[in-house]
């Protein structure tokens, strides 16, 4: 059995996989402390921070910001940062980009799609960009697709996103993410390929989990996937500390007033 190009990344990983989103230095340091194995920059940031609606407003250069600023918090974790979309239309520009974000201070980088997208990581990988698939339910088609939906359904379906998953492995990726995928599915992909998969909402058969940071810490209360269980309340701890605040300020005010 040959040895994987990126052994070395799959080496610092051990089952199950923890892996969890972040964006900035304090956040990415606390988990590193905490033992998370993955540290993700996603184009996620573009709801949890920015508050769009999707990702596909994010840009390479918010990318390449947050990587650097997750760096800094980072030891021990693997780093893996998104492109975003149309940052890899083309095998040159996913090179381009990828060298960017591995230059900003990312392990290795993510992109969505399977075997359509196999050119591209093998120009990834023969450049020793070491890459991480995402397969099934893709964020950044999301206005192609009509929404987010559950994959696997079908036998086709199925079909394809094994395929998919053999595909990348074929193709260099050190590990594969697999969203929103039917947990029967996820089982028969993660039997089938000797890398690591990571499941969001993809059922218990992956070898690891990953997670957004604000969902698993509650700072984000507007909307909580139905897979994600909260483990935290930061937004309501914020409130609290936010009324005890406007309480301090009103007692100086009334002190001033009276003095």
């Amino acid at each position: 059995m040959s040895t994987h190009p990126h052994q070395s990344l799959i080496d610092r990983l051990h089952t199950p996989i923890s892996v969890i989103t972040a964006y900035d230095y304090p956040t990415a340091r606390l988990c590193d402390e905490a033992g998370i194995q993955m540290i993700l920059v996603g184009d996620s940031l573009g709801m949890v921070v920015a508050g769009c609606p999707d990702t596909t407003s994010v840009t390479i250069e918010q990318m390449i910001y947050h990587t650097q600023i997750v760096r800094r918090g980072i030891n021990q974790a693997v780093l893996v940062s998104d492109l975003p979309i149309h940052t890899y239309d083309t095998p040159e520009a996913a090179l381009e980009n990828g060298r960017r974000l591995i230059e900003a201070g990312a392990d290795a980088v993510k992109l969505e799609g399977g075997i359509e997208q196999v050119e591209k990581i093998r120009t990834l990988t023969e450049a020793n960009i070491p890459f991480c698939g995402h397969l099934g339910m893709l964020p950044q088609s999301v206005h192609e697709e009509g929404g987010y939906h559950k994959k696997g359904k079908t036998l086709m379906e199925a079909d394809r996103l094994i395929a998919s998953a053999q595909a990348l492995e074929a193709a260099g990726a050190f590990a594969i993410v697999l969203e929103s995928v039917v947990s029967d599915v996820a089982r028969i992909i993660t039997a089938s390929v000797r890398n690591p998969t990571i499941g969001i909402g993809s059922g218990v058969h992956c070898d690891g989990q990953v997670r957004v940071l604000h969902d698993v810490i509650g700072a984000f209360p507007w909307f909580v996937p139905p897979f994600a269980k909260i483990h935290g309340d930061v937004s309501g701890t914020i409130r609290t500390a936010l009324d005890g605040y406007l309480s301090e300020i009103a007692a100086m005010e009334e002190k001033r007033m009276n003095s």
